[in-house]
């Protein structure tokens, strides 16, 4: 948006704390939102600018993405920071918090540095590396990482050992900063690919018992309960057994969940879809409903993106061999929206606060919302009608995008925030 633009009628969403307004309108000059409201149409008749009606479209606050990976931040062929910022901020994304894994672990201060482009209102947080080197076995130095700038600390994908975690907590040089483990133990996983059930049975795909989520998560909710003080998060709940085990423990911790295990299981993808292959392990219907139910009550406080991003070359390998994930943070509200507003009658509240609400005081971030002045503010069509390509404007440079080739439903056609084409030299 440029110059002087008038929304009328268009559906308001301001913040955590209020209702969802219809009919209301917005105004806005030179990407800032200057009046909302009655004001916004007075204004608008003072200065002679007619309305342009959005009575379908949703004006709401940024998204917050809790984790995602991105390996070559600044260098290589595939997905960079430059072409990341560039997908999730024209997806809406105001925030993103990037997992310690990459080039070289960010376990030390100076690995952080260098990653929030001057000229771009998109934040980007860091996590800092739970372990020396990223390995697991020592801990690096948690209060030189967050005295640097780091938003908190994660192990990456797998757990440590519940010893060296109870050791950091116990030392506490974190404080009230997010500790982010994921409850998966890549030993009982083995070579699974699929989670246990019929279906992977039937697909031929080796099974990644239920287990390798719900011990490790046994010791995490106890680790909690020893130490209720510490903000332990539980990074990509999975499963029904592990959302029942949440809901029963005495201390619960934070939880995230990936936005892929709310739209997909097991049952609804070909034997021979490699976006079956992700970290955690695909469930069945029942962890899915599972996981959409405690989302929906608040036991599971974040929806993260969890992007991987992959290069060309990386996606022709066999399944067994390619690394797992998948990219998309511009699927994410489309795909949501479908799913929980429009087929389970979720409340755009509802869909806000598992996607930007939560998530950034998951972060220990201010919540997102719209504020006169500020040009932090997406605007979205969720009966817009597009395409999934990678030439797509709004698309990342990753490969290893679900559903190329079809037409979606449902996109964020403007949003506010400065996202220079040259974010990163």
């Amino acid at each position: 948006m440029t110059e002087t633009m008038l929304l009328d009628p268009v559906q308001v969403l301001v913040a955590s704390d209020q209702p969802l307004q219809v009919g209301s309108a917005a105004l806005f000059e030179d990407d800032r939102l200057i009046a909302l409201g009655e004001e916004a149409r007075q204004r608008a008749a003072e200065r002679g600018v007619s309305g342009h009606n959005r009575a379908q479209q949703l004006l709401a606050p940024c998204l917050v993405d809790p984790h995602s990976s991105l390996p070559s931040p600044f260098t290589g062929s595939g997905e960079t920071l430059k072409t990341l910022i560039n997908s999730a901020g024209r997806a809406g994304y105001g925030q993103l918090a990037l997992l310690p894994n990459g080039e070289s672990e960010r376990d030390s201060p100076e690995r952080l540095k260098g990653f929030q482009p001057s000229d771009c209102d998109l934040k980007i947080h860091l996590w800092g590396s739970f372990t020396h080197h990223g390995e697991g076995e020592r801990l690096s130095l948690h209060a030189d990482l967050l005295e640097a700038g780091a938003i908190g600390l994660s192990a990456g994908e797998q757990m440590p050992s519940a010893n060296l975690i109870d050791r950091a907590l116990l030392l506490g040089e974190m404080d009230g900063a997010p500790v982010l483990i994921a409850p998966n133990d890549s030993n009982l996983g083995g070579d699974g690919m699929i989670r246990e059930g019929v279906e992977t049975l039937r697909a031929g795909w080796p099974a990644d018992p239920t287990i390798s989520e719900t011990l490790p998560m046994g010791q995490l909710l106890e680790l909690q309960r020893r130490h209720s003080n510490r903000k332990l998060v539980l990074m990509n709940l999975s499963t029904a057994a592990g959302v029942e085990m949440l809901s029963h423990a005495t201390s619960s911790p934070l939880a995230t969940v990936s936005w892929w295990h709310l739209v997909q299981d097991r049952s609804s993808q070909p034997a021979e879809a490699t976006h079956w292959f992700v970290t955690p392990s695909i469930g069945g219907q029942r962890d899915r409903w599972a996981l959409i139910q405690a989302l929906g009550e608040g036991k599971i406080n974040a929806v993260a993106v969890h992007g991987i991003p992959l290069d060309d070359e990386e996606c022709l390998l066999p399944p067994d061999q390619r690394p797992k994930g998948l990219s998309g943070h511009h699927l994410v509200l489309p795909t949501l929206w479908q799913h929980l507003v429009v087929d389970l009658n979720w409340s755009v509240n509802q869909l806000w606060q598992a996607l930007s609400f939560g998530p950034a005081r998951l972060l220990g971030q201010e919540e997102e919302r719209l504020s006169i002045g500020s040009n932090r503010w997406l605007l979205f069509d969720p009966d817009q009608i597009w395409d999934q390509t990678r030439a797509a404007s709004q698309a990342p440079r990753a490969a290893n995008q679900p559903w190329l080739g079809m037409r979606m439903r449902g996109q964020v056609v403007s949003c506010g925030l400065r996202i220079p084409t040259n974010q990163v030299d």
